[in-house]
């Protein structure tokens, strides 16, 4: 029997070993298959291409990408700007790339990032290659960038849905009253306004007059882009968006001057196949996944310049969503920043910021790291579509600040809020009792209000973050606090607006921040690294890949409901004293 034992054990301990030397093998062998899909050969382009720029889906900053999307069957890839940058660079020093055809489709994105691809555009049109413009309907976003081409085209079924801006609030004061919860709010900043759908039931005059000062500034903005682009006047854009001509005949877009010519795909297809010399059926394109890939010539330098990305809400790591396809800057940025400052090779770093803002705790221990860094060598920071709170809090102390014109930053303030749950408890016949040590033990309890004492005593709390936020900027800017507090209180800013008051230094996109950087360094050779993840090779692979998978299969059970549960992880998530901009920015 005892032998019978030793013998049925030794077999199940060695079937165990198989199985989990097959499970590590086959997990070596998805991740090969993952990373073989996500590396791509480099490309050259046959004689007489175009590069298509495709505009579909939001666009991001910087994408990584994920294979198992490709093996689960997802098409709604997010551009990324930093591909589109160099894809548009290569188009114009490529010889075998005849001009650019953009497809505009269901686009979305910030207004600042747009500027980008705008300027580079227009940057590729002085090699004298030819630009042209297609769309089904012109989202606002798309039509914007689409306007520099040299002909814009549009079906003649289709629209242009330039509309303006409008920002609308959804207040949940009521609703939580009637579920018995009440919203305890902690805030510095007059216009600080994240808290008022909690408390109010209608805009504070002081939010209603920044959402109209900065949405009005960056309206302006697009007015006078489109009318350079198109030989018009502001107020003829203004104009066709008032009349609401965007809902008429596809013919009124000619009449206003905003389309070349109403044409179909196929035709228009043709007019590009024509401009590049090309003979065959189908028209020769390649875009943004294969140029991305041509191999650059320039040889690379020792002394690198690096570009460090932060997009996404500022959160502790613990709030990551496994199911989440929103990046989050986490304290590993300090991480990141860290061994940055410990390489010799790097001469200077552009720290490229995308976010709202989110715990005032994590942006804290990522502006140690900044003033850190400057202290050693040059941080220059440019600024995505949204640098605010938060966002200009681990921004506040670089060697320079360079911002979009349409930017949105700013919102200097801080906030936090606590349920009151009692009319909940009452109303569900719930009733709790409590042992304590201390006082304030029990600060926080759900069941009840808080006490005068311990409001005073958050309200403090918040408050010290609010004078520890005017500091950091002040020292950071070379101002004193009182000039910060005057132009901060939570108020949001475009980057035109920002770069009037003092909180950036200069207004332009990644390539400018980068020549600074580079200029303060004293680096006149140098090649510019991209760095995102701050793990070994192997680590960062296979925990991207596995989350990948992950994300995946949650979408495809999901559908569009998964977005739904993302938010609602993300609104859990916000919790303690948050520096974060008042409302999200809805993408044009």
């Amino acid at each position: 029997m005892k032998q019978f034992f030793k013998m049925m054990f030794a077999s199940t301990l060695g079937a165990l070993v198989a199985v989990g030397a097959l499970i590590l093998a086959g997990t070596f062998v998805f991740i090969g298959v993952a990373a073989s899909l996500s590396s791509k050969p480099p490309y050259t382009p046959p004689a007489d291409t175009v590069f298509k720029l495709s505009l579909n889906g939001s666009l991001a900053d910087n994408t990584e990408d994920n294979p198992f999307a490709m093996l689960m069957g997802e098409t709604a890839v997010p551009l990324s700007l930093k591909d589109i940058l160099k894809s548009i660079k290569v188009a114009k020093n490529e010889p075998n790339i005849k001009g650019i055809y953009i497809e505009s489709g269901a686009f979305s994105s910030g207004t600042a990032n747009i500027d980008a691809i705008r300027r580079a555009l227009l940057d590729f049109k002085e090699s004298g290659k030819f630009i042209v413009a297609y769309a089904d309907n012109y989202m606002q976003g798309g039509y914007y960038l689409s306007c520099v081409a040299d002909k814009v085209f549009l079906n003649p079924q289709g629209m242009i849905a330039l509309t303006g801006f409008s920002s609308q609030t959804t207040f949940y004061k009521g609703i939580l009253k009637k579920a018995g919860i009440e919203m305890q709010i902690f805030k510095v900043g007059t216009y600080k306004s994240y808290v008022e759908p909690f408390m109010l039931d209608k805009l504070s005059d002081e939010n209603r007059e920044q959402l109209s000062s900065y949405m009005n500034g960056i309206w302006g903005n697009i007015c006078e882009g489109v009318a350079e682009a198109r030989k018009l006047s502001p107020a003829d854009v203004n104009r066709f968006a008032d009349e609401g001509l965007s809902m008429s005949a596809a013919g009124n877009t000619v009449t206003y001057g905003l389309v070349d010519e109403l044409s179909y795909r196929i035709d228009v297809e043709a007019y590009v196949k024509e401009l590049a010399g090309q003979t065959g059926d189908k028209l020769k394109t390649a875009g943004v996944d294969k140029l991305r890939n041509v191999k650059e010539t320039i040889k690379k330098k020792s002394d690198k310049i690096a570009v460090l990305y932060a997009e996404g809400e500022i959160m502790p790591e613990t709030s990551v969503s496994p199911y989440s396809s929103t990046t989050i800057i986490t304290g590993k940025m300090a991480t990141e920043l860290n061994k940055l400052y410990k390489d010799n090779d790097v001469k200077a770093v552009v720290l490229r910021v995308n976010s709202p803002g989110g715990s005032a705790f994590v942006s804290d221990q990522i502006w140690h790291e900044v003033v850190r860094m400057k202290e050693a060598k040059p941080l220059v920071v440019s600024m995505g579509n949204v640098a605010a709170s938060g966002g200009y809090y681990i921004s506040c102390a670089a060697s320079r600040i360079v911002a979009e014109r349409n930017t949105i930053t700013g919102s200097i303030g801080i906030f936090g809020m606590f349920p009151n749950a009692a009319g909940l408890y009452k109303m569900l016949d719930v009733t709790t009792d409590v042992v304590k040590t201390n006082h304030f033990g029990d600060i926080g309890d759900l069941s009840r209000p808080m006490r005068e004492d311990e409001k005073a005593l958050i309200q403090s709390y918040v408050e010290l973050g609010y004078d520890t936020f005017l500091s950091r900027c002040a020292e950071g800017r070379g101002m004193t606090r009182e000039e910060i507090d005057k132009i901060g209180q939570g108020r949001v800013w475009t980057g035109e607006q920002a770069f009037e008051r003092g909180l950036v230094d200069e207004l332009g996109g990644l390539d400018k921040a980068i020549e600074i950087a580079a200029e303060l360094s004293g680096t006149a050779e140098y090649h510019v690294t991209h760095v995102s993840g701050s793990k070994d090779f192997f680590t960062d692979l296979l925990e991207k890949q596995l989350d990948g998978l992950k994300l995946s299969i949650v979408k495809n059970m999901l559908g569009e409901e998964s977005e739904q549960l993302e938010k609602l992880h993300n609104v859990r998530s916000n919790k303690g004293i948050l520096a974060r901009l008042p409302y999200d920015i809805e993408p044009l």
